[in-house]
């Protein structure tokens, strides 16, 4: 084998460490509210609870792969964006979303 050849790196699959969920907490502030969801692309769209804390916080932590997220949190059933989110986009119906990266 020459010495200066460079051999493939094998490539990343879901099995990888770089394809593996890694937990992402999520914090929301509604101290008054009844309930309190996540919803997103990574859950399809549908409400996921969080848990209110004594500090009026709602709290979750969810395991979602490497790459952007959308999502919005649900209070009392209202949409709300995330106001500490990375950024604000449109969904597929045009809707607005908090945007996560996760690597």
């Amino acid at each position: 084998m020459n010495m200066n050849t460079t051999l493939p790196q094998p490539a990343y699959t879901d099995f990888s460490a770089k394809g593996a969920p890694k937990p992402v907490n999520f914090y929301c502030a509604a101290p008054h509210a009844k309930s309190v969801a996540i919803t997103g692309d990574f859950n399809h769209w549908q409400p996921f609870p969080m848990q209110r804390s004594v500090d009026g916080w709602w709290r979750v932590q969810l395991q979602l792969k490497h790459g952007h997220h959308q999502y919005r949190f649900l209070v009392d059933d209202q949409p709300m964006l995330d106001p500490h989110a990375a950024g604000v986009v449109r969904d597929e119906q045009g809707m607005r979303a908090s945007l996560i990266a996760v690597s």
